[in-house]
């Protein structure tokens, strides 16, 4: 097996190159993937890291409710991780990544900078791995990632990733596999080796993933989340909230789906809590054509809450979600929220790609306003009877040099909508650019 057969994983602890033991006439980058520190070459270290350089051009990012007006920044994200593994067993995995932000005005967001931290530390144990079933204990910092990453993701499009701090035992099968586990959200804070633990459990939960031969994949899950200052137009309090969800999925070539619903309950302050979302996805990709276009629709419904100040609360909470979900540098989050998504794509090369997107936004409920793409609360609504929020038209392209290295830049142009209008000082729409420059080994 070649090693340009091996991909970079979105988990870089998910990439193996064990494979590289009986291979006698290694480069020096396959002796950086795997060095072998024993004569039987059992146990190893595995090597790798990323530099990441993106320039942003913003213009009234938040249509000028926090700072308005012109900005621009340089991100910069370093990363360098050892993966050792000892036997069949035992494995430990580090990794330390750097994120910068230099040239905003408003200076660094919290998903902007992180000078210096210990992004996965965590130990493995193996307890069954036969005949392809394996059962596995996992402890301490570490990155976790499921399903379309709505409610759970590593956050890769911001400068800084998300982690947490805790267990995991997986189980897992050619056809099925399920995750079990109890982590701690941690406090991150923009300096050296100053992030801090919760000290609480604040997130725990089950994820598991059935394949039905002929029939597609399945994905169930429960997820349980707890926060003491949650904020929304409701108000703020202690809220305890249960997720339970289903997802039906395919990709690949030719006709696609990603078909998802979840239901959430549980308690806001004195309140109770019964939220919800449905997402339907379609699309078809001509794999045999010249520049295998993918023609594609998304439609959101996110509930909000229905009668503001009762002391119950039906917003969603998109819990930890990818901030790119619905687009990659999104106005508006996952909550009360209806939106309707088309997009294409083509390949003009092997290397070089380019899609459009169009994504229409409505507030779900009326008595309820508008969430930052994190999930956090931006504007009140229940003042306003106006829906529609705004017009998101997006342009990218990537370019890949090679398996390491690629060049990636979008433009988005936001057109806001009467419920912006109703309750801002005469908005102005919004522009974002940004070019990426991303390097991995």
């Amino acid at each position: 097996m070649a090693l340009n057969a091996q991909t970079f994983k979105l988990l870089r602890f998910d990439e193996d190159y064990s494979y590289l033991r009986t291979d006698s006439s290694r480069t020096f980058y396959e002796k950086l993937k795997y060095t072998p520190l024993t004569v039987k070459k059992s146990v190893y270290v595995s090597l790798g890291g990323e530099l990441r350089y993106e320039y942003a051009f913003k213009n009234n990012e938040d249509w000028e409710n926090n700072g308005g007006g012109r900005d621009q920044s340089f991100l910069q994200r370093y990363v360098l991780l050892a993966d050792f593994h000892a036997g069949n067993r035992f494995r430990l995995y580090a990794q330390v990544n750097s994120c910068i932000e230099n040239g905003s005005k408003y200076g660094a967001g919290p998903a902007d900078e992180d000078k210096l931290a210990v992004q996965n530390f965590f130990a493995e144990y193996r307890i069954r791995g036969k005949r392809a079933k394996n059962l596995a204990l996992r402890l301490g910092r570490q990155e976790i990632d499921y399903g379309s990453g709505r409610l759970i993701s590593v956050r890769e499009g911001t400068n800084v990733r998300l982690y947490f701090t805790g267990g995991k035992l997986t189980y897992s099968s050619p056809r099925f596999s399920v995750d079990g586990f109890v982590m701690m959200a941690d406090n991150v804070r923009p300096g050296v080796f100053d992030n801090t633990s919760s000290k609480e459990a604040n997130l725990w939960g089950a994820y598991s993933y059935l394949v039905v031969p002929k029939g597609g994949n399945f994905d169930f899950y429960y997820l349980g989340i707890r926060r003491d200052n949650a904020s929304f137009e409701e108000g703020t309090a202690k809220e305890v909230r249960h997720t339970v969800a289903s997802r039906y999925w395919k990709y690949g070539n030719g006709f696609t789906y990603n078909l998802e619903a979840a239901y959430q309950f549980g308690r806001f302050g004195r309140g109770n809590i019964s939220a919800w979302t449905t997402a339907i996805e379609v699309g078809y990709t001509f794999s045999n054509s010249r520049l295998k276009p993918s023609v594609n629709l998304r439609n959101d419904y996110i509930s909000g809450d229905k009668n503001a100040g009762d002391g119950d609360l039906e917003t969603f909470n998109p819990l930890f979600p990818k901030g790119g979900y619905f687009g990659f540098n999104p106005r508006i989050g996952p909550a009360n929220l209806v939106d309707l998504h088309p997009y294409a794509s083509v390949s003009f090369t092997d290397k070089l790609s380019m899609q459009a997107d169009v994504v229409f936004n409505w507030r779900y409920s009326l008595n309820d306003g508008i969430y930052r793409p994190s999930g956090s609360f931006n504007l009140p609504g229940s003042a306003s009877n106006e829906r529609y929020i705004g017009t998101a038209y997006l342009l990218s392209a990537e370019y890949r040099f090679n398996k390491y290295t690629s060049f990636s830049c979008g433009a988005q142009y936001f057109d806001t909508g009467n419920f912006i209008r109703d309750i801002g000082a005469n908005p102005p729409n919004s522009n974002f650019f940004n070019a990426q420059f991303t390097f991995k080994f």
